[in-house]
């Protein structure tokens, strides 16, 4: 549950718990190296025993970051190009995975372009720092720009 605007507790849709735990997989998948992707879903079996989401949602969360570990040098590129003066290794890792999470989201397309930076700028909310929402903001607005999304 979070709190509206009116200060009335809202449900967290699924789409939404599904995010936060493909952030957390890939936070636990970047720490641990960043290797292979084949090799990835191994090291998330710690993460998933924790998680309380259910099936659909854990199930819709390990798809989203096995594809964005997939395709991590095509959104890493897409990502160091909208952000200017900043290489991806300097990005702290929370904030590197919500922008390779929204990136991948903008990339396929599936939601409307302003619900991934929407929902990515949440992930920023809940687990980066103070300037987090601002920076991934920026920087999925312009990745956004460049795909032709917006």
């Amino acid at each position: 549950m979070w709190r509206g605007s009116s200060g009335r507790a809202m449900p967290i849709r699924a789409e939404t718990r599904s995010r936060a735990l493909a952030i957390q997989l890939l936070y636990a998948w970047d720490v641990a190296g960043g290797g292979a992707a084949s090799g990835a879903a191994a090291g998330w079996d710690g993460v998933l025993k924790l998680a309380t989401s259910g099936r659909r949602v854990e199930a819709a969360a390990v798809t989203l970051a096995e594809q964005a570990v997939a395709r991590r040098a095509e959104l890493d590129a897409h990502i160091g190009r909208a952000a200017d003066r900043w290489r991806m290794e300097r990005i702290g890792v929370v904030d590197r995975n919500v922008l390779r999470l929204g990136t991948l989201e903008l990339a396929l397309g599936n939601v409307p372009p302003k619900v991934a930076i929407d929902e990515a700028v949440r992930m920023a909310q809940w687990f980066g720092g103070e300037k987090s929402p601002g920076f991934v903001n920026g920087i999925l607005d312009r990745v956004a720009r460049d795909l032709g999304r917006l």
